[in-house]
């Protein structure tokens, strides 16, 4: 019977995660698609991809966070059923993505000359530094789409952002053939070309989807507005407080496997490459777990905001068990195909044999990577923001990263023991957010009985 309560939600969870999923999934192809194509440049420009896209990716997680801010205030206000709040954060939450999505352009533009003072091969810095600046000028755009996903995921409507982002990725996959090669009469742009492959889709993607919500009917009750009429400074200080560490919580995780990437290239080109490609194929599964981790969140949100707390405890552990057997799976595949999946890549043996040994650890930690990103988000649900990203900080900064410099370096071995502290550190913050998730959630539902009892007391009082 106690299992019946957990197995339950499973049905709606899944069909509010899978668009996320695929989404999420679809974004993901779209950089396996890069690196599969700019692999077949060589080493060097794999490396140099390698390089960008963990400055990029980081700046890219950091913005995200920062629009995720948006999903939990509107499932707890939809939960309410406060249409006129949900229009309000809308509001506030499209200006402070535009902004962040500026300011973060202009960050990276002007980091990007530090590049060249990271121990990096110099050919590999050259080909990365005009990449990065393409591809992280595509964070307005994506910003702008962010809005409307976020906003619409938060009432529970998940499949429309998929098809856009799906359909868009199509296209960056078709005109990275055409840009990255020089195919269709257009010159060969290489790297370039892959970077602006995701430009062109990103600004189709922000167009689409401000389209599809002007003109779809069910949005009009909510009376978007994109002016700076009635903005409030209380409530961009309450987005910010939400968007900022949760942006942190991303920067703390991802900057863990940037730094990493950074050991890689003090390692040299072929240590770097391989990197690449096994990150490549772990973010395929940490970015659909991320999908479930967006279910945890709105409906985490949705329960707290119905003030059904026994309903909220037993929806997030149904999410810790579903990501728990979906990562099972992915463990399986990468281990047992980690000689061959890295020829998708490249034919280079160096290579392919470093990134098969480190196929067999990101084998070992998807179970700790998928529950830690859920954790994240049923808390992010929570509106519990402190503690996990300083648990975050701890984990990856304290203690993985500096245990996987000690094994690469001084203990000499490499690339292995970067990726070993890499595995700690996911570990460590799994323990920790599910530990956490279950200490609120139980503090929730005994003051929601202790409540229950001082109204029944009243009542008897009265009689």
């Amino acid at each position: 019977m106690a299992l019946q309560n957990y197995t339950k939600h499973l049905d709606v969870t899944i069909k509010l995660a899978y668009p996320v999923m695929l989404s999420q999934l679809g974004q993901v192809l779209v950089g396996v698609a890069d690196n599969i194509m700019v692999g077949r440049l060589g080493a060097e420009t794999l490396a140099a991809a390698s390089l960008a896209n963990s400055i990029f990716f980081l700046i890219l997680m950091f913005g995200t966070g920062v629009s995720m801010a948006i999903t939990p205030l509107v499932a707890v206000a939809d939960g309410e059923g406060k249409k006129r709040r949900i229009s309000r954060i809308f509001q506030h939450g499209f200006w402070i993505n535009i902004v962040s999505g500026i300011l973060l352009f202009l960050f990276v533009l002007g980091l990007s000359p530090g590049l060249n003072h990271l121990g990096q091969p110099v050919e590999v810095v050259a080909l990365a530094i005009p990449y990065l600046l393409i591809i992280t000028f595509s964070l307005v755009p994506l910003m702008f789409f962010q809005t409307f996903k976020q906003f619409i995921e938060g009432l529970s409507q998940t499949r429309q952002a998929m098809t856009i982002t799906l359909a868009c990725n199509a296209v960056n996959v078709f005109l990275n053939w055409v840009l990255i090669y020089g195919n269709l009469g257009f010159p060969a742009m290489g790297l370039n070309g892959a970077g602006w492959a995701t430009l062109i889709s990103r600004v189709m993607m922000a167009v689409v989807i401000y389209i599809y919500v002007q003109q779809s009917g069910r949005y009009r009750a909510y009376s978007l507005i994109y002016g700076f009429a009635k903005i409030s400074r209380g409530m961009v200080s309450r987005m910010l407080k939400i968007g900022v560490p949760t942006g942190f919580q991303f920067v703390f995780e991802v900057g863990a496997f940037s730094t990493a990437a950074i050991m890689m290239g003090w390692l040299g080109v072929n240590a770097l490459a391989a990197h690449q490609i096994a990150i490549n194929l772990a973010s395929v599964s940490y970015m659909m777990a991320s999908g479930l981790a967006a279910a945890a969140m709105v409906r985490v949100g949705n329960q707290l905001g119905r003030r059904d707390i026994l309903a909220l405890r037993e929806v997030g552990f149904s999410i810790f068990g579903m990501v728990a057997v979906f990562m099972f799976f992915f463990a399986v595949l990468f281990v047992g195909l980690r000689n061959y999946l890295p020829l998708i890549y490249i034919d280079d043996p160096g290579v392919v044999q470093t990134a098969a040994v480190l196929l067999v650890i990101a084998g070992i930690f998807q179970l700790s990577d998928g529950v830690q990103v859920v954790g994240l988000g049923a808390l992010r649900g929570l509106s519990d923001l402190k503690v996990p990203t300083l648990v975050t900080l701890v984990a990856y900064w304290v203690v993985g990263l500096p245990l996987g410099y000690i094994l690469a370096f001084p203990f000499g071995m490499e690339e292995v023991g970067i990726w070993i502290g890499l595995l700690t550190g996911l570990t460590a913050t799994a323990i920790m957010l599910i530990w956490r998730f279950h200490r609120i959630s139980k503090r929730l539902l005994k003051a929601q009985h202790n409540s229950a009892l001082d109204k029944e007391d009243q009542v008897l009082a009265l009689k």
